[in-house]
């Protein structure tokens, strides 16, 4: 599967979540290393949007709030052979820390090449937004900026 985008800014509140030895230990079992503290956020395109609902939903994500035409499409979607590794959330000093799913693959910018995972938290306000974690500060690796474009395959 192929997943195209902008990238776009984000909350600023990853590298919170990120930073979490927890959430670290459970990223190196995808990426092989250390995650970057923090996620690329890609706009993915509108015209497969469903694409990126088809996984919303395999990984249990409600997708109501997703438009009806990209949830009609994504049922004709065929994700079963995109490994889905599940990142368990964690309870610390009262806070809790929910849980998400990870899928493994590489994200590509002007023919240059980085393994990569698309994260997918269980409570998310995004719907056509990815976030993307790698070893790798990806916005600085590619010089990127709000508006470039990527492309991230599964």
């Amino acid at each position: 599967m192929e997943l195209k985008g902008e990238v776009s800014s984000g909350l600023g509140r990853a590298h919170v979540f990120m930073a979490q030895p927890h959430y670290q230990d459970q990223f190196k079992s995808i990426l092989g290393g250390q995650a970057w503290p923090g996620t690329l956020n890609v706009r993915v395109d509108e015209a497969l949007l469903s694409h990126y609902i088809a996984l919303r939903q395999k990984a249990g994500i409600d997708t109501l709030d997703a438009p009806d035409e990209a949830r009609e499409a994504a049922a004709s979607i065929d994700v079963e052979q995109h490994t889905l590794v599940r990142i368990r959330g964690f309870l610390r000093d009262g806070v809790s820390f929910g849980g998400a799913s990870a899928f493994p693959g590489t994200v590509t910018v002007d023919g240059t090449s980085v393994p990569c995972a698309v994260l997918i938290p269980d409570l998310t306000r995004h719907v056509d937004v990815i976030e993307v974690i790698s070893t790798v500060f990806l916005r600085e690796k590619f010089d990127l900026k709000d508006g470039d474009r990527i492309s991230i395959s599964l």
